[in-house]
């Protein structure tokens, strides 16, 4: 194993960057895999727990939502309590909430364990500040995409596996599998990973609060809406809550020397177009991915009626096998094209592989077909480019600031891209069982969202080193 110094502490031993690397996939992996491996399984949860689709879309839209919220605070807290600490901490707030799913004798319970769950996409940003902190600029490039890569599932080998456990013996082995992984990854974080330094300073722990109060408000009226009624009181107190709680976050970042999210970087074209493409990105193809695709390749009556081992290996394997292998290449070649460049043909790839989709949903080949290019040019070039230009376009002082918010704009699309497409479905359907107008409705939401994103993307400042 090659070994290179760890820049924080003088004194600190040298990290062993092939050990390094498999702890943080297998950390990373326990948060993705409780993402992808449940897309498969969401029909099942939905008719085992005896609930609704638009039930079934609230688990995954907080699920989103918390790993946004856990991006920011948790990644921030980091930096005083240390890299390691932070990702112990996130892993064991994972495996509860496996826990929780296991047992769950209903919705309500389900959905706690699935917020849970959701924190722990913290060890993304984790893993991206411990990588670039421990490894040379070299190292961090093909690390970066290797992480990334997992970041759309595990060769598809997850949701396959998904599907026939929730074939077999139902969603509930699926948070089994999860949950050895989780051990197995605190475990490899105890030994491999570094502590990490800490800094002066204290946590922004009202900052936290109201994000997440207000990003949760939107969130649930986007979701709860169309069942709800748009002009319902507690519809537009959700509303009015969480704008109202996301200005006052706004106005308290200002006044806090120690504050979650450094708003300079917010009002710059090197932060708001870059945060803005990666939520329209996430918005689009998680909704469509993790939401409108089992739900539209399970479905007898309106769909294709496919068991869900087969909806996964058909549909969600292609894009994820192919991301494994595009995203690595994305990281390699990254630096050397440029990550703004690289940014650009994710943006304009991902919105040409959906435009057959959103136009003939009732092709089973053109589905096969887009959600196989969908692996190329989402999981391997835009999770890997927006990811690596998000560390270039960061201010020399505050290395952490901008990844940061780009991952939690990861939870935030996601979340935002699911509860869009569940409320779409839900108000097409008239509150009877989906119909293919409904699932058709879901993936115009998403190729809206893919549009919006190349509009930003287009909008992002290319940084200085990529200028000459």
């Amino acid at each position: 194993m090659t070994t290179v110094g760890d820049p924080s502490p003088a004194s600190a031993p040298p990290v062993r960057s092939t050990a390094l690397l498999t702890a943080l996939v297998l950390a990373v992996a326990g948060y993705q895999i409780n993402a992808t491996m449940l897309a498969p399984a969401l029909p099942n949860v939905i008719d085992s727990l005896e609930t609704t689709s638009g039930a079934g879309g609230l688990a995954q839209t907080l699920f989103f939502l918390f790993s946004a919220i856990g991006q920011v605070t948790l990644a921030r807290l980091s930096d005083h309590v240390g890299r390691r600490r932070m990702l112990q901490v996130t892993l064991v707030i994972a495996l509860v909430g496996e826990l929780i799913c296991v047992l769950a004798p209903n919705i309500e319970l389900f959905i706690i364990g699935r917020s849970l769950q959701g924190v722990s996409a913290a060890t993304f940003t984790l893993a991206y500040l411990t990588l670039h902190e421990s490894l040379s600029p070299q190292k961090f490039g093909r690390s970066l995409g290797i992480i990334t890569a997992v970041n759309g599932g595990i060769a598809g080998v997850d949701t396959i596996i998904g599907g026939s456990v929730a074939d077999s013996v139902g969603f509930r082995g699926i948070f089994l599998i999860t949950a050895l992984i989780t051990v197995i990854a605190l475990v490899a974080v105890q030994f491999w990973v570094p502590a990490g330094g800490t800094s002066a300073g204290r946590m922004d722990w009202t900052g936290a609060a109201l994000l997440g109060v207000g990003l949760t408000g939107i969130l649930l009226a986007l979701n709860e809406g169309s069942s709800w009624g748009w002009s319902s009181v507690p519809t537009l107190a959700l509303l009015v809550g969480g704008v109202l709680a996301l200005a006052l976050f706004a106005v308290a970042q200002r006044r806090d020397r120690n504050a979650i999210i450094d708003t300079s970087v917010l009002a710059s074209r090197a932060g708001w177009p870059l945060l803005l493409t990666t939520i329209f990105t996430l918005a689009g193809v998680f909704g469509m991915l993790n939401f409108t695709i089992p739900l539209l390749t399970q479905n007898s009556g309106a769909g294709y009626g496919l068991s869900a081992t087969m909806s996964a290996l058909l549909y969600l394997t292609p894009a994820s096998a192919l991301g494994v292998i595009a995203a690595p290449l994305v990281g390699h070649f990254g630096p050397r094209i440029g990550w703004h460049r690289s940014v650009l043909i994710g943006a304009v790839g991902t919105a040409a592989a959906l435009v057959p989709l959103v136009l003939a949903p009732q092709s089973p080949a053109i589905t096969f077909v887009a959600l196989a290019a969908l692996g190329i040019t989402y999981t391997g070039y835009m999770l890997t480019a927006l990811t690596g230009l998000a560390v270039a376009l960061a201010p020399e002082d505050k290395p952490g600031s901008l990844p940061g918010l780009n991952g939690a704009c990861f939870g935030i699309g996601a979340s935002l891209g699911i509860a869009v497409a569940a409320s779409a479905v839900t108000a097409a359907s008239g509150g009877g069982p989906p119909t293919a107008s409904a699932f058709h409705a879901a993936l115009w939401t998403a190729g809206g969202f893919v549009a919006l994103a190349l509009v930003t993307a287009l909008l992002i400042k290319t940084p200085q080193s990529e200028k000459n």
